[in-house]
């Protein structure tokens, strides 16, 4: 049985799952604004995957027998410098993101919730990754120094990325 308590951190993850997708498409309409369109494709994609899930986490809570709450968003910032302030700030979010998982994590194993503990493991695992992709793309654009050749091999390169719902 989920706990008053775990279930208002997984709704509040609900939440943040689709703010995290709402700040994607923020990135998506500055990266266009300056003409960075697979730039702005792989936010669009990114924000598919956050609308993923947060339908997982809502699923989750329906399977559990638990009340979903659907929370308000905030807006998100909309003011950049450059592609890599995007990307940067990105890997700050992915980062909070992280430990939001985390904590549901330390309150699933101190309660002995096993199902949960189960279901946050592919979240854990994700969010690896998650923060990997955009060190990565980090790298590249620092590596890339100003050089507006490199930036647009770069954004031809995010511009073929798409979202496959992972089978689970």
């Amino acid at each position: 049985m989920i706990s008053t308590q775990l279930l208002k951190e997984l709704n509040l993850q609900v939440k943040y799952e689709y703010y995290s997708a709402h700040l994607y498409l923020a990135m998506a309409a500055y990266c266009y604004s300056i003409d960075l369109d697979g730039f702005a494709n792989f936010f669009k994609v990114q924000s598919e995957e956050e609308r993923f899930h947060a339908m997982k986490f809502f699923n989750y809570i329906n399977e559990m027998d638990c009340t979903i709450d659907i929370q308000a968003l905030d807006t998100p910032p909309s003011d950049y410098v450059n592609a890599l302030d995007v990307f940067e700030r990105s890997l700050e979010h992915e980062k909070f993101v992280t430990s939001r998982i985390y904590l549901l994590m330390d309150i699933a194993t101190q309660e002995k919730e096993y199902a949960t503990i189960s279901f946050l493991k592919w979240f854990i695992d994700e969010q690896v990754e998650e923060e990997a992709s955009f060190k990565a793309i980090i790298q590249k654009l620092k590596r890339a120094n100003g050089d507006v050749s490199i930036l647009y091999a770069l954004d031809r390169e995010l511009s073929l990325r798409v979202f496959t719902p992972p089978v689970i």
